[in-house]
């Protein structure tokens, strides 16, 4: 990778108005198949719109977290978030809890033992799986 000019401050000697690499979005936004082409101007707005909702996660998270003792922003903090705040609830998924393995492969036992009875609707999900 490139090296990261991510100073939040957006200062420094090149003075750039946007911290996050245009060419590395681009590549995002085109990775969608209802794009074909990409104003310059829209993809400045989503850099910076980008940039300020990463800093509005980071700073909830950070205000509202257990990292502040330690003047750190931890992962934890960051998925307490997605999980208690409404407006990052969308992000759950991308920031899910840290759990142990061992936490997880009971989880999963019990879902075997829940499911159990619908066994037909879990083989139709396999399928779909499959195709993508």
């Amino acid at each position: 990778g490139g090296k990261m000019a991510a100073r939040l401050s957006g200062g420094g000697g090149e003075n750039r108005l946007v911290s996050l690499p245009l060419s590395r979005i681009r590549v995002i936004m085109k990775s969608s198949p209802e794009v074909s082409s990409i104003n310059q101007d829209a993809l400045f707005l989503t850099a910076k719109a980008t940039e300020l909702f990463v800093q509005y996660l980071a700073t909830y998270s950070y205000k509202h977290g257990r990292g502040k003792e330690k003047s750190a922003l931890t992962y934890s903090d960051l998925s307490h978030t997605a999980e208690e705040c409404e407006t990052f609830q969308f992000l759950a998924d991308i920031l899910p809890k840290k759990i142990l393995a061992s936490k997880y492969l009971k989880m999963l036992e019990k879902e075997k033992r829940d499911g159990e009875v619908g066994e037909d609707e879990d083989e139709e999900d396999d399928d779909d799986e499959d195709e993508s």
